[in-house]
Order: C-alpha cells, then sequence, then structure tokens
C-alpha cells in the first residue's frame, strides 16, 4: 500500500470521527442539554422546536439527553405509619417529566441519580401527609384527597430543591398490612363484627317481641269486642224472637199449641230411629188423632 493512499485513508478516519463528534440527531421525543466542559450551554428541543440534525463544536461538548415524554416511577414499598399508631406498607408510583432540563442536569446530573432523588422525596412526603390519617381514610375513605395533599407537597419539595421537573401524578398502588400484623388486626375486625352483629341480632329480637306483643294486643281486643257485638246482637236476636213469640201466641192460643207439638214431632223422630211407648190416649199425640184443632 502506498503512502498517498494510508494518507488517503487516515484523513477519511479523521474526517468520519469530526464529523460524528459534530453533527447529531435530536429525536422528536427527547430534548437534549448540550454541555461544555461540565456547564449547560444551551438546550435542544426544549420547546418542540430544533429536532432533527445538530451541529455542536467538536470534543468540546457533549450532548446529554433526556426523555421528552412523561416518565413513570414506582417508588419503593414503605412502611408507614398512621395516626392510629397502624403499620402499613404502602406501594405508590409517580408520574412526572422533565419541565426544565438545563435545571434537571445540574441539579441531578442523569435520570438516574433522579430517580434515586426523587423516590426517597416521594416516600418523605407519603410518611408525613399518610402519618396524619387513619387507616381507613388511606384504605378507601379519603386516598383521593391524601393523594392530592402529597402531590403537591413533591412538587413544593421539588420546585425548592431545583430538580427542574413536573409532577404530573401520584398514585397509591396498594396499602397493605405488614404480614406480621394481619392476624392481630383480622382478628380485632372480626370481633368489632361480631359485636355489631349481636347488637343487630338483639335491637332485632327486642322489635320482634314488640310488633308480636303488639299483635297479640290487637288481636285480643278485637276478638274481646268482637263477642262484645256478637253477644249484643245475639241477645236483640233473641229479644225479637221472644216478642214476636209472644205476639204470635197471643193472637191464636190454639195455633201456637199446635205449632209448638209439630217442632216437638220434627225433633222426637228427626233420625227415624226413635222408638216411643206411650198410653192410646196421651195428649202427646192428641193432633194425630183429633187433627190440627186438637179436639
Amino acid at each position: 500500500m502506498s503512502s498517498r493512499l494510508v494518507a488517503w485513508v487516515g484523513m477519511a478516519v479523521l474526517a468520519a470521527v469530526l464529523l460524528a463528534n459534530t453533527f447529531f440527531i435530536v429525536d422528536q421525543r427527547e430534548q437534549v442539554v448540550v454541555v461544555r466542559f461540565g456547564d449547560p450551554v444551551r438546550v435542544i428541543n426544549f420547546s418542540g422546536k430544533a429536532a432533527g440534525l445538530n451541529v455542536k463544536a467538536p470534543f468540546l461538548e457533549q450532548v446529554i439527553r433526556f426523555d421528552r415524554r412523561n416518565i413513570s416511577l414506582e417508588a419503593a414499598q414503605e412502611e408507614i405509619i398512621t395516626a392510629q399508631q397502624d403499620r402499613l406498607v404502602v406501594d405508590a408510583f409517580i408520574r412526572y417529566r422533565v419541565a426544565d432540563p438545563k435545571q434537571f442536569y445540574t441539579t441531578l446530573r442523569d435520570e438516574r441519580i433522579a430517580a434515586d432523588r426523587i423516590e426517597r422525596l416521594v416516600n418523605s412526603s407519603l410518611r408525613q401527609v399518610l402519618g396524619s390519617a387513619t387507616t381507613s381514610d388511606i384504605i378507601s375513605g379519603r386516598r383521593a384527597q391524601l393523594m392530592q395533599l402529597a402531590k403537591v407537597d413533591v412538587e413544593r419539595r421539588a420546585r425548592a430543591s431545583g430538580m427542574g421537573i413536573q409532577v404530573i401524578d401520584l398514585r397509591i398502588r396498594r396499602a397493605d398490612l405488614p404480614t406480621q400484623n394481619r392476624e392481630a388486626v383480622f382478628r380485632r375486625m372480626s370481633t368489632s363484627r361480631q359485636q355489631e352483629a349481636a347488637r343487630v341480632r338483639a335491637v332485632g329480637e327486642q322489635q320482634k317481641r314488640e310488633i308480636i306483643a303488639s299483635a297479640d294486643k290487637e288481636v285480643a281486643i278485637t276478638l274481646s269486642t268482637a263477642r262484645q257485638q256478637a253477644g249484643q246482637i245475639t241477645g236483640e236476636g233473641d229479644a225479637t224472637r221472644t216478642r214476636l213469640y209472644a205476639q204470635s201466641y197471643g193472637r191464636d192460643p190454639s195455633f201456637a199449641a199446635f205449632f209448638r207439638s209439630m217442632q216437638a214431632y220434627e225433633q222426637s223422630f228427626a233420625d227415624g230411629q226413635t222408638t216411643m211407648v206411650l198410653s192410646p190416649d196421651s195428649a202427646f199425640f192428641k193432633y194425630f188423632q183429633r187433627g190440627p184443632s186438637g179436639r
């Protein structure tokens, strides 16, 4: 190989290295901080412009890339003591974005350090906010309100620390009791539910007895009233019947005697098997012998 060819190859390699260190491409989904000797000098694609091919000073400037989209971070499980002195293991996550790339780089340098700092910030805020709430509020009652308070606290601390981030959302994924406390809490909850069930059953039993007693009283009053009315109606009917009989008997005594005899005959021979032994001249059968007049 001739010396001229070697020189051309060397120049080509040098040119390629120079071009590789001069030109760089910025993706639309990322933002870039150009650093010179460790100091940020400019930001590219921060406001959505200048994405694509860009130029930097070769060998003097360095390109630091950050995600322009929302970043999700799952915080490590943290044990929190509530206002009731209950221990809860809280599993939370946060979504944020790099709002000021230059400040983000100055304070945190890279996303790995940022994840560690933000995770500790989230856990600290959760301990402060959830530590003043009850277990029921954290699990269901006021979770959304408590998460909003924690989000505001994280934003305030991040702004005070100059992290250059914007907190999008902060949520609790799960809040469980530690394994060693679950059985004790379960027994306490079971005892409480049993006491409540016993109280409800006692109230129901008392109400049942009151209802039965009231119904029995109402039945007794109704039956007594019905018997009284029945007695009055029966007495009035008997009086009317007696009066009618008396009036009828007074108008025709012979017919009244005949009618009473016919009733006696009917009652005596109603079953068709009655046998009577009487004297032939007995007055009981005088209407059979003498006709309706009985004479």
